[in-house]
């Protein structure tokens, strides 16, 4: 449970309608599978003591007394084994019967949750052998002990308090008002459905859809467990469809008509986290809701959830052409907006044969195609100096005339030349004098032309430098419309290459080849012809920076979990001391760099990690990042160990 990550399991035992003892044996030994396999919260079907298909067997006391004795027994089992186990069984209290799920830990049942919304319609008709949940709590006893009982009951993790549990039982969720809406506005970060639903054509897919949807609504981990195996096939069919969800996301999902357990880790700090940010969380506990304390041990939670080494780009290569289509068309029509609104100027763009001067082209291309204009309207200008080698300069030019751009080429050599004269510099020392003159000179000419042919400057500079803050102040850092701002490099990468697989031929292989050059700024001069200056080298890999970023920034997460999801993510790629050393870099430039993102240009927002000063992020230019890397301190000791 280290870094609040929760190991979550859904279960489906063999059962035997009617046959308390062998369905016992089932859930003890699932219950000793669990937690042999390190879980922490099981989840198991409804009415699973019994089997739910018992119909009004649920009426003779000879059952319900079995179900009694089997509760306790489970309870029993889950002594010392730090895990806590949602079991559903039928219990009478008050002279009336429920269909329940008890919660049990550590040999105890800490509450009873009786199911609030009973189905009688199709092929259900439990309202004529249960009684729906009480609208107030109260108390049942169960073996001379007073236990809650109620639909409002919040089990509550008194060593990890963002671990908060609500349950609810099969109908609950299908309702329109599921228990669990109410849950997570009390707090409860995990939800458990105790669940027993039947199979048709196409309610898969519809079951599935509402369980991860609902988990995303809640902002919650949902745990939904389904019976399975052995229920009576007399009117209905079961799968022991189960899953485990997170915020929207399924994390595990059982195979249909197997029983056995799945599990996941939920990660309760994140959804803390999350549903702090969202202003539209309910911030009141609703009335009536008691709280149940326990305590586990904290542990280390091995992962096994998926965790993307490229948070920014689609998993899957079904989607990618969607997904693609769609960040381009979001780029494509903000800057045609842009354009619209000032009159339809001329998009001057400086293209250096790079990736992210590339994407920002096809972008103001597919601009103007929008438009209904001419693409000679975009005028790209490629301006080689000290650094600039024959194939970047190649490849931006045969580029710009594929795409049937106005290009001009204006070599800057000579008025950097003649600004260090000025100025009083020695062009032979390659500081950073020398190499932001050159950026700050090309950014000049830019501007110049654009008001020359009555333009704007699109900007090219990507999310991930304006991260690191691998810019020139005022010099690439500065444009009239930046529409790279919210696109980390990893995905500029993604597209570009998406771009070339459906261009293809000649524009194909030039696009192809930009995204084989190394990428470099190329201030500083080429060495036998090839690029002297490599970025990846200077500040890291950019997709480790992307990853940082997205944790950092999109969930706040510390540096230290932020270098164990990298280890998990990157599966050996890079050890330890790799990734730790480029995450201090991260922090150390992401802090000292906030003055360029304060002062940005406009532009889209694309994901869901922005930069803009005037959107989602408001950073103090002379903020201290002694906490972060403190923490970083501590993180390197522990490597060291």
């Amino acid at each position: 449970m280290r870094d609040s990550f929760i190991k979550i399991a859904a279960g489906s035992p063999q059962v035997r309608v009617g046959d308390c003892a062998y369905n016992t044996d089932q859930i003890i030994q699932m219950i000793g599978e669990a937690a042999a396999a390190g879980v922490n919260v099981l989840v198991l079907p409804e009415l699973a003591v019994t089997a739910y298909t018992c119909g009004d067997l649920f009426l003779q006391s000879a059952l319900r007394s079995a179900a009694y004795e089997s509760l306790k027994e489970i309870a029993a089992s889950t002594r010392g084994l730090n895990l806590l186990v949602a079991v559903g069984a039928p219990i009478v209290n008050n002279g009336k019967l429920y269909n329940c799920a008890a919660v049990c830990f550590d040999g105890e049942i800490l509450g009873v949750v009786p199911k609030t919304h009973l189905p009688n319609y199709g092929e259900f008709y439990e309202r004529r052998q249960f009684t729906p949940a009480p609208a107030e709590n109260g108390t049942i006893t169960i073996g001379g002990k007073a236990i809650p009982f109620g639909n409002k009951l919040i089990f509550c993790c008194e060593n990890l308090p963002m671990l908060k549990l609500g349950v609810e039982i099969c109908e609950d969720v299908w309702s329109v008002f599921p228990p669990s809406l109410y849950h997570a506005a009390a707090g409860a970060t995990v939800l458990l459905n105790l669940s027993a639903s039947n199979e048709a054509v196409g309610k898969d897919a519809y079951r599935r859809e509402l369980v991860n949807t609902h988990s995303a609504k809640t902002v919650s981990c949902y745990a939904y467990s389904d019976a399975g195996s052995g229920e009576s096939t007399s009117d209905m069919v079961f799968s022991g469809r189960s899953f485990v969800c997170e915020n929207g996301t399924v994390l595990a999902e059982s195979i249909p008509y197997q029983s056995g357990l799945i599990f996941s880790e939920a990660d309760v700090e994140k959804l803390t986290y999350e549903r702090e940010r969202i202003t539209g969380f309910p911030r009141e506990c609703p009335a009536g809701y008691e709280k149940i304390g326990f305590t586990l041990e904290l542990r280390e939670t091995e992962l096994t959830r998926p965790v993307s080494a490229h948070p920014f780009i689609p998993a899957g290569g079904a989607d990618r052409e969607k997904r693609c289509s769609e960040i381009l068309d979001m780029q494509t029509h903000a800057l045609a907006k842009r354009l619209r609104h000032i009159g339809n100027p001329t998009a001057v763009i400086g293209i250096s044969g790079g990736l992210d001067s590339t994407l920002a082209l096809l972008v103001s291309v597919r601009a103007m195609d929008l438009l209904g204009r001419d693409r000679k309207l975009v005028k790209t200008v490629t301006m080689p100096c000290f650094g600039t080698t024959a194939r970047t300069k190649s490849n931006a030019e045969k580029l710009c005339e594929l795409l049937g751009t106005d290009l001009r080429v204006v070599d800057i050599k000579a008025s950097v030349d003649r600004h260090f004269q000025d100025i009083g510099f020695d062009s032979a020392n390659h500081d950073v004098t020398f190499e932001n003159a050159q950026a700050r000179e090309r950014t000049q000419v830019l501007m110049d032309i654009a008001n020359m042919t009555g333009g704007i400057v699109i900007g090219t500079g990507d999310l991930s430098e304006l991260a690191l803050g691998w810019a020139t102040y005022n010099g690439d850092h500065m444009s009239m419309y930046g529409v790279n701002a919210s696109v980390p490099k990893t995905l500029v990468r993604y597209l570009v290459q998406y771009e070339a697989d459906r261009a293809g031929g000649d524009l194909g292989a030039v696009l192809n080849d930009i995204l084989d050059t190394p990428v470099s700024p190329e201030l500083l001069p080429a060495k036998d012809g090839e690029i002297a200056q490599k970025t990846e080298e200077l500040v890291g890999p950019y997709e480790l920076h992307d990853f940082f970023l997205y944790y950092a920034v999109r969930w706040g997460f510390a540096p230290h979990k932020i270098y164990r999801l990298a280890r998990y993510a990157f599966g050996g790629a890079y050890d330890g001391a790799t990734i730790s050393k480029w995450l201090e870099t991260f922090y150390r430039r992401f802090f000292t760099q906030q003055f360029k993102r304060s002062c940005l240009p406009e532009g889209p927002k694309i994901g869901s990690v922005s930069l803009s000063p005037r959107g989602d992020w408001r950073m103090p230019g002379d903020a201290c990042s002694s906490v972060w890397l403190a923490d970083l301190e501590e993180l390197k000791k522990e490597i060291g160990k």
